[in-house]
């Protein structure tokens, strides 16, 4: 039988599919769906009750000259699909499988109430009278009258089919007349996210590749002064999000969502994206682009202008040549830097370090490799003297090549400051960083610790700017600036917030432990600092020291004296940071212990000690003499 064509919407269930804006609602609420299955949704609700062979779905949606490998892309479309319906192979009630021959939509369709459409053609135009009168005699019909419901022999009549045609017409002309006066402009985009692109090659072993060319293209758009770019490590908990666009929207306070599809075939990769207005979901652009894997470098940049052109952003001259001149790389190269920073953002630095490694022997002159590197090793938790030569190694390497690298200028400022304690050299650092990139959540995180160590008063503005950067990171922006002021309770709140993102985060864990510490509640101190240390990863033996120092706060000597045991022997096998010792002996009370390990802390370069003039748990030692000489050996203010 003859396909019918569709109304513009749609209704089975309690879904609707609207054909003109491309979307999957579910009472109402936007579904994330992608180009492919929503295509391969439209061709099963053109003819619900029938057989629609796989070869049927190649020649609609997957012609010969397609990227992907069709067998593998109707696959992966169709599990999107499913997720999208909450649907099920096994006992379908939307979708069901016929083995080797194709797909059979089994529930019952119907089109959404003409008088149910959002939009209506422009009054007052003369070139759509006769139009819009069709509209309104359609438009105030009964819901009995305006709706057809197709049953698997799809009964139609010629005028409902007609009257569906036009107001296809008036759809299409509704979009081709985007710059009509009558139009209502869009809302000004002050600040996007960039969601994870999905993976459509068929292929989940390049998952690494789709992260890397997000966080690219993230990167990228950042670096425009006027616009508030979500950070990559917040967007990537949406990965796979069923969640509506609005309700992300709102956990991310951005104006506008970036969304689209990967897909990849030998050297050949393929991007479709477009920018939404998460209010209303209306598509305020879409592009697709294909380039080979050695020019994704211009391929992130044309994206990024075209994204940048479409909200009118206003771009330096600076911004202007970035975005036009990106240096291209050889494909091998640029897949070892991709793998490294997936890696990285594993928080798996050793492994990132020899993806890194590896694509600087491939090119010596890989500016982006050696940046990311120092980034890795500002993370490996190596000694400080090792970490501070290797970090500073990689960075200037880097900024020889290019000097507008922003992450080398990042990792050189926190050498600078953690370990050389060259505070000019480090705000400089800092602030050319953040020059080139206003919205690098590190950043603004680390210098507002540098502006907090040197006792500057508006230090909390440039942490809290970095969470809302990156708002959903949990080891970023951790609400120091609370429990440093001492609201304490204000900073549970938001701990909270973060460990229901992540409970087994052990970062988050350790500072939830030690706000209970300083508000004396013991229980639920010891009870989250235990289970931060039991959690595998981070710093060798960071979290030792707040726990042993709750002990002690608590009357737990006994346990306090195990850490410190703990610590000893942990000594033996890796670099453990002194200053850790002298935290617990001084929640002990024992302060010539305590001056003994923070004087090693000093002579080893311990980073912690940028912190002195701050730390909460060495306030027991600030009147004794021996505190001010350790400041001015570190160089802190008195």
């Amino acid at each position: 039988m003859e396909t019918i064509r569709l109304p513009r919407v749609v209704r089975f269930g309690v879904f609707e599919a609207d054909r003109r804006s491309r979307e999957l609602r579910k009472h109402g609420l936007r579904i994330k769906l992608h180009e492919q299955p929503f295509r391969v949704l439209e061709l099963l609700l053109e003819r619900p009750g029938e057989l629609i062979t796989r070869e049927e779905f190649q020649r609609h949606i997957w012609p010969a000259n397609t990227l992907v490998d069709f067998e593998q892309g109707l696959n992966v479309a169709m599990k999107r699909l499913r997720q999208a319906l909450g649907d099920s192979a096994d006992v379908p009630r939307f979708v069901e499988t016929l083995p080797r021959r194709g797909y059979r939509f089994i529930a019952p369709v119907e089109a959404v109430p003409i008088s149910g459409l959002p939009d209506r053609p422009p009054a007052g135009d003369e070139t759509e009278n006769g139009a819009h009168r069709a509209y309104e005699a359609l438009a105030s019909a009964s819901p009995s009258q305006s709706a057809t419901t197709w049953t698997r022999h799809r009964v139609v009549t010629w005028g409902v089919a007609a009257a569906v045609s036009l107001l296809a017409a008036l759809a299409l002309q509704a979009v081709v007349r985007r710059g009509h006066p009558t139009a209502s402009p869009a809302p000004p985009v002050r600040a996007l996210a960039v969601l994870p692109l999905e993976n459509l090659s068929g292929d989940p072993g390049q998952e690494y590749f789709a992260d890397g060319m997000t966080e690219a293209l993230i990167i990228n758009l950042a670096h425009i002064r006027s616009l508030t770019v979500i950070a990559p490590s917040s967007v990537m908990g949406y990965k796979a999000t069923q969640k509506p666009l609005r309700e992300i929207a709102r956990e991310l306070n951005v104006d506008a969502i970036v969304e689209g599809a990967f897909s990849r075939a030998g050297e050949q990769v393929r991007i479709d994206v477009r920018l939404i207005d998460p209010g209303t979901g209306r598509h305020l652009w879409t592009a697709s682009y294909e380039r080979k894997v050695g020019e994704v470098t211009s391929l992130q940049s044309d994206i990024a202008r075209g994204v940048a052109n479409e909200i009118r952003a206003t771009l330096t001259p600076e911004e202007q040549a970035r975005l036009q001149h990106m240096a291209s790389v050889d494909p091998d190269t640029y897949e070892l830097y991709i793998k490294g920073r997936y890696f990285q953002g594993k928080l798996s630095p050793a492994k990132s370090i020899e993806y890194f490694q590896a694509a600087i022997n491939r090119r010596p002159d890989y500016a982006l490799a050696y940046a990311s590197m120092a980034e890795a090793y500002s993370m490996s938790g190596l000694e400080p003297q090792e970490a501070r030569a290797k970090i500073k190694t990689a960075a200037l390497a880097a900024l020889r090549i290019d000097d507008t690298v922003a992450e080398a200028h990042v990792a050189l400022a926190q050498a600078y400051f953690r370990y050389d304690w060259d505070w000019t050299s480090a705000q400089r650092e800092f602030e050319r960083a953040l020059d080139l990139n206003p919205n690098d959540a590190i950043a603004h995180q680390w210098y507002g610790q540098y502006q907090n160590a040197l006792g500057w008063k508006n230090w909390a503005a440039e942490v809290k700017r970095a969470a809302e950067l990156d708002p959903l990171m949990v080891w970023l922006a951790g609400g120091g600036w609370y429990l440093q002021s001492g609201e304490y309770d204000k900073a549970i709140e938001l701990m909270k917030k973060k460990l229901e993102i992540d409970p087994n985060n052990a970062n988050a864990n350790q500072q939830m432990g030690r706000v209970y510490t300083m508000k004396g509640m013991c229980e639920e101190a010891t009870r989250y600092l235990e289970k931060a240390v039991a959690i595998p990863g981070g710093w060798p033996g960071r979290g030792l020291g707040p726990l042993g120092y709750a002990y002690a706060k608590c009357g737990r000597r006994a346990d306090a004296m195990k850490v410190l045991a703990q610590l000893e022997q942990l000594s033996r096998r890796r670099y453990v940071y002194p200053h850790l010792f002298a935290v617990v002996y001084a929640g002990l009370g024992e302060k010539d212990a305590a001056f003994k390990w923070l004087d090693e802390a000093v002579v080893k370069r311990d980073p912690n000690m940028v912190m002195l003039n701050v730390s909460l748990e060495l306030e027991s030692l600030r009147s004794d003499p021996r505190f001010a000489e350790l400041k001015r050996r570190v160089g802190l203010p008195q």
